[in-house]
């Protein structure tokens, strides 16, 4: 419905811009002054000259009335403002990308996009099979992958940023959000090759008391480290946390490194380093290493396609996993 400028229609309301969208570059530059810290580099990976650079990054510290940079010869950093913008500025830059994508895709004639939120270890192992039989199959649909943290997996769902989550996920349900465990492993732990307990084929969880442990950041994935620190008190301690990480790989080079011992899923014995040893523990313990996620309440067929790719041949295993962790307690690791 067509609202005449005069305002003068009963149902006009003065529209004020909070921000000159003309400005959509000036904020792509800011993100690479930011990240950078500095003009001069910001302006050699933009491929322009830093006196430009400079000037619109000026007019937009104009625009929105504020101070973004304070600026010196050791190089440029974030003021409280510029601080408090720049996440969303990001946000706002991956969507213009995607929305860029999205009308190329159109203008050559693709059908779709689809954007899948996975942890590291989802993209290094689950995720390639798949996408090259979606892709084979389904050649005009685009996939964009985005690796994100086991617990940024709901709210991303939920907001629309991504369309389909590849995440260590479990404890209770989250409303809307559905799950399917792909894989479940049982716990084991990762020690160092010259430690005593390497030679030994399964460890008890108690004999590891006095040891300094490798964890992940509880804020990762705090089921995960709330349930592995019930494990340990059920075995008769706390767990001494030396280090806080954010991988299950980190982790594991952690231990290498000789910073003390960690709990991963039994099957990283597969990529561990010469210098360290992934025993299982003598307690049966399973974790759920990697869950599928969508949001309900978004119907999109992209997502029922790749869930449908990915299912297929996988039902023997599901019905393996099922039976195998009857009994077991079951984790989720971030």
């Amino acid at each position: 419905m067509y609202i005449p400028k005069t305002g003068k229609h009963p149902y006009a309301q003065p529209i004020v811009p909070m921000i000159n969208f003309r400005l959509t570059r000036h904020l792509w530059l800011f993100m690479a002054v930011a990240e950078e810290q500095n003009f001069g580099r910001a302006a050699k990976r933009l491929g322009m000259s830093q006196p430009p650079l400079s000037e619109q990054i000026q007019t937009l510290e104009a625009a929105l009335k504020v101070k973004l940079f304070d600026r010196s010869r050791r190089g440029a950093h974030l003021t409280a403002a510029g601080a408090a913008i720049l996440p969303a500025v990001r946000k706002f830059v991956e969507q213009m990308q995607q929305l860029e994508l999205a009308v190329r895709e159109a203008a050559a004639g693709q059908t779709g996009v689809l954007t899948i939120g996975a942890i590291n270890s989802a993209m290094v192992d689950l995720l390639p099979p798949v996408l090259e039989r979606l892709r084979a199959r389904h050649p005009d649909v685009t996939v964009a992958v985005r690796e994100i943290d086991s617990v940024e997996a709901v709210p991303m769902l939920r907001s629309g940023d991504i369309d389909l989550a590849f995440a260590r996920l479990g404890g209770p349900g989250h409303e809307g959000i559905a799950t399917v465990s792909l894989v479940e492993e049982r716990l084991g732990v990762a020690l160092p090759k010259v430690h005593s307990l390497a030679g030994k084929p399964r460890v008890r969880l108690a004999s590891l008391a006095d040891e300094d442990f490798v964890m992940f950041y509880r804020q990762v994935s705090p089921d995960y480290f709330d349930g592995l620190t019930a494990a340990c008190k059920a075995a008769g301690f706390s767990p001494r946390i030396l280090h806080e990480v954010r991988s299950v790989a980190s982790q594991v080079a952690f231990v290498g490194c000789g910073q003390g011992i960690a709990l991963v899923p039994a099957a990283f014995r597969k990529l561990a380093p010469d210098n360290v040893v992934v025993r299982p523990l003598q307690e049966n313990i399973t974790v759920v290493t990697m869950a599928m996620a969508w949001n309900e309440a978004r119907p999109n067929v992209l997502v029922d396609q790749l869930r449908a790719e990915l299912m297929a041949g996988r039902q023997p295993a599901a019905r393996r996993t099922a039976r195998g962790r009857q009994g077991a307690a079951a984790l989720t690791p971030p």
